[in-house]
């Protein structure tokens, strides 16, 4: 928790569940980042928070933006960035948001498909495109290659057919993982990808562009490696697979700038036992997996939860959210240990929850309304 996000809960304390975001926390990790990869041009991956104080202090930085939607591009050029730095990164696109986008004058397009490729063709002729391919995920606690990605023979073909559809194939792409532990891992994609980027050169395709995707880890319980220790091995990389013939390089880093800038203040509802003797209480928060916290689905995003009782004697705990949902638990297996003392009523800060909690809120779902946001 910063020193300003601090003082704003030591004054009149704000309704909860809410996050508080200081986004002085979020330029130094967006200059710290830019320093550790001066070579890379930085995508801001606007979903992680897309709330219009971030985008416009990122523009102000000279960021770029990873979008996911034409509501994101449209978010982004509200901010005042300009079209050539938004990329429409989703592979899964509407051909009307494709045209939409399009005529706002964005020129750079992801896909992974040849149905894909065609809408992109239909939509947004003589754009410039790049292919997402495959890359495996271990060490991610998010991963995400379920879902997305063309295997290397096939993104060969996609790519030659791109030149034949009158588009621009300038790239390749991948993403090792959101909250990705291993540095090894990009290591290992980087020279994926080397491979078919250099048999597309020598068949004529003229790559210019590598994205790398985002996935850079922060601190939650667990420590990780430092920004420093990812952006060496990608450089140790991307040297020895193209040497002094470096392709532009992008990045889409959402969570390593703006998670450990916002700190969400929830209430205790409850605490309870199951049974006579049972040394496992149950905390019930007044936010949950439906309020935001949908990354703790497998426990995967482990927060840490500081209250007014640390400290003192503590035990293991369960902590779920508020709502008549069974599904609606956010650490059961995970060894939680919380004070003796806390109870109904104490105010608890999650830390670590400025990325991805305020987009994956539902809509009053049991007539809980989405926690409020504080940007300093």
């Amino acid at each position: 928790m910063t020193p300003k996000i601090a003082r704003f809960l030591a004054g009149e304390p704000p309704a909860s569940p809410c996050l508080v975001f200081d986004l002085e926390r979020l330029e130094a990790n967006f200059r710290n980042l830019r320093r550790a990869l001066p070579l890379a041009h930085i995508y801001y991956a606007v979903k992680a928070n897309p709330a219009a104080p971030v985008l416009e202090r990122l523009t102000t930085l000279g960021s770029s933006f990873d979008a996911a939607s034409i509501e994101e591009i449209r978010a982004c050029l509200a901010a005042g960035a300009a079209p050539a730095a938004i990329s429409f990164g989703n592979t899964i696109k509407k051909a009307v948001a494709i045209r939409a986008a399009y005529e706002a004058g964005i020129r750079l397009f992801a896909f992974d498909s040849a149905e894909e490729l065609e809408k992109l063709a239909t939509h947004a002729p003589g754009a410039q495109v790049y292919c997402r391919i495959i890359v495996a995920n271990e060490g991610a606690d998010w991963p995400l290659s379920r879902k997305f990605g063309a295997e290397i023979g096939l993104a060969r073909e996609l790519m030659l057919r791109a030149g034949t559809l009158g588009l621009d194939p300038c790239g390749l792409s991948f993403h090792v993982g959101s909250q990705q532990t291993r540095t090894d891992s990009y290591e290992a994609a980087i020279g994926r990808i080397a491979m078919l980027f250099t048999d597309l050169t020598e068949a004529g395709v003229n790559l210019r562009m590598v994205n790398l995707g985002g996935g850079f880890p922060v601190r939650y319980r667990e420590a990780v490696p430092g920004i420093g220790d990812f952006a060496a091995a990608i450089m140790r990389a991307m040297t020895g697979h193209f040497g002094n013939a470096l392709p532009e390089m992008l990045i889409e880093p959402g969570r390593c700038l703006v998670a450990d800038a916002g700190v969400v203040a929830s209430e205790v509802v409850l605490v309870s036992r199951r049974s006579h003797g049972d040394p496992v209480r149950w905390v019930y928060l007044d936010i949950g997996r439906f309020g935001g916290l949908a990354e703790t689905e497998n426990e995967a995003i482990r927060y840490r939860i500081t209250t007014p009782h640390d400290g003192g004697p503590a035990g293991p705990v369960a902590i779920a959210g508020p709502t008549c949902d069974g599904a609606d638990i956010l650490y059961q297996r995970t060894p939680y240990r919380l004070p003796m003392a806390l109870a109904a009523g104490d105010r608890v800060l999650l830390e670590g929850t400025g990325a991805y909690v305020t987009t994956y809120a539902s809509q009053r779902f049991n007539g809980f309304t989405p926690l409020t946001e504080h940007y300093l």
